[in-house]
């Protein structure tokens, strides 16, 4: 998933981003341009949690991140 589309789905800022996911803008902000999956999952959650709908395409399998590596 990138960034640039975690935020629009999260409320179109990283503020907004942020507050969803219950982070600092600065977390939001370090976030690399393509979400590692541990990212990805935390901003597919707080979308479940709002009822919100999930696109198809950001639930296909992220590339798995080596052992050790998630966040």
């Amino acid at each position: 998933m990138l960034k640039s589309k975690a935020i629009e789905l999260l409320g179109g800022s990283i503020a907004a981003a942020a507050a969803e996911i219950g982070i600092t803008y600065q977390a939001v902000y370090k976030w690399p341009d393509v979400l590692p999956r541990s990212i990805a999952d935390r901003v597919i959650s707080a979308l479940a949690r709002q009822g919100k709908e999930i696109p198809k395409d950001i639930l296909q399998a992220a590339p798995a991140e080596p052992a050790g590596q998630g966040a």
